[in-house]
Formats: structure tokens, sequence, C-alpha cells
């Protein structure tokens, strides 16, 4: 069972990530920056441009995809997940920013960062 726990949590970070991004980014949150009320609103209450919800959607979306395909081609999984520790650092770092928000609100993004970081030097 030991020898599996890396490949769960990989696909777990994986799902998470397309579930978050495919079926919940048009959904409030309790996790939401501010008081915004989806993905997208929150990008610009951290004052970012539209464009970069796009690509950092784009980006969490086919670097899960890899992360997924890294179950049966191995050698995906450290490039995969240490980009993916880039984004979950910045998505931390995006919440802690909102200084009037609880720091609750960055939990899933330090849970994702710190899997990633995990799977980096599994």
């Amino acid at each position: 069972m030991i020898e599996w726990s890396p490949k769960i949590l990989q696909a777990l970070v994986a799902l998470t990530l397309l579930w978050v991004w495919l079926f919940r980014f048009g959904r409030p949150t309790s996790f939401r920056g501010g008081r915004s009320k989806d993905l997208k609103e929150e990008f610009g209450v951290y004052g970012l441009p539209e464009w970069s919800f796009w690509a950092v959607g784009s980006c969490k979306v086919l670097l899960s995809l890899s992360l997924l395909a890294g179950l049966y081609f191995e050698q995906l999984i450290k490039p995969t997940a240490l980009a993916l520790t880039v984004l979950m650092f910045a998505a931390v770092w995006m919440h802690l920013k909102m200084k009037r928000d609880s720091l609750v609100k960055a939990l899933p993004a330090y849970l994702m960062l710190t899997a990633c970081v995990f799977l980096v030097f599994n």
C-alpha cells in the first residue's frame, strides 16, 4: 500500500484541479478571494488581467491531464508537479496578499502546493 501512496496523491491532485477548473469554476465557494463568486471574478479581485484567468486555467487543466498521464508515463510526473508547484505557490501568494481575507481561504491552494512539492521530491 505504501508504494501506491504517491500515485493516489498524484491522481487526487489532478482530479481535484480538473474538478475546480472544469466543473466548479463558475460557482461560489467559501475559499474564493475577497467577495468573488467565481474563479474569473477572483482573478479580478487579485488585480490580475482577464487573460491570466484563461492562461492559468488552461495550464492547470493541461498539467492535470499530464499528471494523470504520469500514472502510465512516470517521466512526466516530476516536471509536471514542478510546474504545478510554481502555479500553486502563486495561488497561495495571491490568497495571502488579500490581507482582509482569512487564512482559511488559502488552505486548498496550500494543500495542493504541499502535495505538488511532495510529488517533486518523492
